[in-house]
């Protein structure tokens, strides 16, 4: 049982579809997850879609995880289709002081630009503020990963930071970029992340 009650659930957007990873979403996002370019600062797993057996391992990592209660995995599934695409997680729960973090991100390259982190990001950050009564959603990455902190600041989220050294990683050392969403600045990211996935053409986010 979770630490944090309803820690996870099923949330549908235009786009996509955010639901709690399975089994049976194993297969399509081994395929979804090929190219190397998904994974390059994944560095606490780097590149599970190498080879099946792999995968199976990052699998269960993440089945393990939730079915603890330590964290809440989800697929990203294309609404359209109906395939699984990607995954995120809800990690680093803190229940008595009404925080997480939304980490372990990746989409399949096609998805890329689609709007489909856009909305995915979205459903993660309503699901944290108005179900689950957050005050605090933390973003982290790499510092040398360009394309995820600017993936952050234009939620927009705050940047806090780098934490230097913070992890260990095959060959030395993560220097960390912290962001951050809290309750009060929710209204104001929900309307831009709408706006933008309007000018993506999805017509439910036109007012």
């Amino acid at each position: 049982m979770s630490i944090w009650p309803q820690l996870t659930g099923r949330e549908e957007g235009e786009l996509v579809v955010v639901e709690p990873l399975a089994a049976e979403h194993e297969e399509g996002l081994f395929f979804a997850g090929q190219d190397p370019d998904v994974w390059p600062y994944l560095t606490a797993f780097p590149y599970p879609a190498e080879t099946r057996e792999r995968f199976g391992r990052w699998m269960e990592q993440a089945l393990t995880e939730s079915a603890a209660g330590r964290e809440g995995a989800f697929a990203i599934i294309d609404r359209r289709s109906g395939a699984p695409i990607g995954s995120t997680r809800y990690l680093a729960l803190r229940p008595e002081h009404r925080g997480l973090e939304i980490g372990w991100t990746w989409l399949g390259r096609a998805w890329w630009r689609t709007g489909a982190n856009v909305e995915c990001k979205l459903l993660l950050l309503r699901r944290a503020f108005e179900t689950l009564g957050c005050e605090r959603v933390e973003l982290k990455t790499d510092a040398r990963n360009a394309r995820s902190r600017a993936a952050m600041e234009a939620l927009p989220a705050q940047f806090e930071g780098i934490h230097r050294r913070h992890l260990k990683i095959p060959g030395g050392w993560r220097d960390t970029a912290w962001y951050s969403v809290i309750a009060p600045e929710w209204p104001s990211v929900c309307a831009a992340l709408r706006q933008r996935l309007a000018r993506h053409g999805v017509a439910a986010y036109s007012d």
